[in-house]
This record gives structure tokens, sequence and C-alpha cells, in this order.
């Protein structure tokens, strides 16, 4: 690493040391608790997150419907290829989000792999628990595979849409169907029973999740169907072998690391392909932030998504 580059990497851990605490800081007046006054703020604060940073130019963005499932096609207007499709599910405990926030990193996979990417509004707990967000995932990848053969869809989530990506490619594993082409997981939430040492390590430098949020959404989730460490709930817990291409990215700076670290542990150690991509200035879903940071991962997400496709296609 030269001087400048050494310069640019200085300012910009200096930027992550402000952002982090002030992400923090607007964090904690959300809180942990799943009440539905709280649960209330904190899906009114991730909708505004994604009308204010989600990007707007260079995207053409088309609403419908798969059944009673509220969804967005976003089509890139620029190197736009229309043979691969991305089925996107949005992170947020599985008990926040929606198609507003999931337009911040649909659109921004969309304009950095040049595919059109598939957004959905999942059910949430707790007024839908397990399987309402799997169900809903299947009945879109269906729909999409009456678009596009399996091997041309690429599936990709962040946090708990990583969950619920790596749990649908698993029950397609299992029912012997096919499979989508890769799998790509930002700081995926893949363990739900809380106790790795991540959660201790990085508590205090983790500017977006706590320990304790992560497993009160995990209750209501579950909602009494089984232990917290069921593969239906735990994908870390469930077959690995057999999987697509998993690219894992994530955050040295997050409670999930482990999640991260152990999925890519667990799939190397069957063999499987994997590759992660950790960041040692990052954050939780640091990818979504309209920053200097996240510009550069997407960017490394372009071309390694390029060599495995287009590469591929070239032997």
């Amino acid at each position: 690493m030269d001087r400048k580059e050494r310069k640019k990497q200085k300012k910009l851990i200096n930027l992550n040391g402000t952002l982090m605490k002030t992400l923090k800081a607007v964090n904690s007046l959300l809180g942990n608790s799943m009440d539905e006054a709280s649960l209330k703020r904190h899906r009114k604060g991730m909708e505004r997150a994604g009308l204010l940073t989600a990007p707007r130019e260079n995207i053409t963005v088309t609403p419908f419907c798969v059944e009673s499932i509220n969804c967005e096609e976003i089509t890139p207007e620029l190197a736009h290829n229309p043979g691969y499709a991305i089925l996107y599910a949005h992170g947020g405990g599985y008990v926040t989000g929606n198609l507003n926030y999931a337009r911040i990193l649909g659109a921004k996979l969309a304009l950095s792999t040049g595919f059109t990417t598939f957004s959905f509004d999942y059910r949430l707990a707790p007024e839908h628990p397990y399987p309402a967000a799997l169900e809903d995932a299947v009945k879109v990848f269906e729909y999409l595979t009456g678009l596009y053969p399996p091997e041309r869809i690429l599936f990709a989530g962040d946090s708990a849409g990583g969950n619920l990506v790596l749990c649908l490619a698993q029950k397609l594993l299992a029912e012997g169907k096919k499979l989508p082409d890769m799998l790509l997981l930002f700081s995926p939430w893949t363990d739900m029973t809380a106790t790795a040492p991540s959660y201790e390590t990085y508590k205090n430098m983790d500017p977006i999740l706590t320990k304790e949020y992560v497993t009160e959404a995990a209750k209501v989730y579950i909602a009494g169907q089984g232990s917290d460490d069921d593969p239906r709930f735990s994908p870390l817990s469930g077959t690995l072998s057999g999987l697509p291409h998993v690219y894992i990215m994530a955050g040295r700076n997050e409670i999930l690391l482990d999640d991260s670290l152990r999925l890519r542990d667990k799939i190397l150690e069957l063999d499987g392909d994997v590759t992660l991509d950790l960041d040692e200035d990052g954050w939780h879903v640091y990818q979504q932030m309209p920053l200097p940071i996240a510009a550069q991962a997407l960017k490394r997400l372009s071309a390694h998504v390029s060599s495995k496709i287009y590469g591929d296609i070239k032997k």
C-alpha cells in the first residue's frame, strides 16, 4: 500500500469512527423491544432510510405483485444484462423492512451487476412468524423461474434476508429442486442462538445491532415453534453441502461476524465453494451507506460476480 493509499485509508477509518458513533446513537433511540410502539418506530425509521438513501438514477423501478406479495423489479438502465436476475431479500430481523428499505441494496445490486433485481415485501413477525417469510420467498422464486431458468438467478440477502435466502436454498436442496447460480450474502444472520463470541467481542463496536435486539427478534420469529438452533431458523445448523457458490460480505465491527466466519468455515470443511470478503473497517451491512467504503464493496462484488459468471461463459 503506497503513501497516498494509506492516507486515503486513514481518512476512511476516521470517518468510520465518527459515523459509527452517530449510527449507534440513532439506533439506541429505537430500543430493543418488540412491543407495538417500538416496532412502529423501527419500521418507520427503516422506511425513511430507504427513501433518503436508495439510489434513484440510472434505474427503472416497476412494482408488481405475486399473489398478495408486493414486489419491485429494479432494472439498470446502463450495461443491462437481461439474461440474469437477482432475487433479493431485505434485512431487518424478520420484524422490520419493506420495499422502500429494500430498494437501497436492491438498486445497488442492479447497478453493480447489470442484472435485474427483484425484491419482495415478505410478511413480518410478530404478526406473521415462521414460516410466513419463507413461504413468500418460495412463491416469488417460483414466479421468477417462469421468467428465468434457475441457473440464471442469483439469491441475495442482508442480515435476516441472508438467513432467508440461505434457508430457501436449503429447502430447494432438500426437495431436490434446481438451485440458483449463486448466493450473495451481506452480514448474514445464520445462527439464532446468539452464543457466538463475536457478540461479546464487538458489542461496543457494532453501530447497528445489539444482542438484546437480535434475541428478541429471534424469539418473535420462532414463536415457540422450535429451538433457536433448529435448521429452520439457524441455517448454520442445516445442510451446507451441495449449495451453489456462496459469496459472503461482512464487516469486522459487527456482533454477527462469527455467523459469517462459521458459515465460511463449515462450507470449506465440506469442500464447498465459498468466498468471504471481510472489510476490516466495515460494520453490519455497511454496503447500504452512501459512502466510499460501500461503493468499494459493491465494486468488489461486481468484479467477483462477473468473474464467476462471464468467466464460466468463456470456458
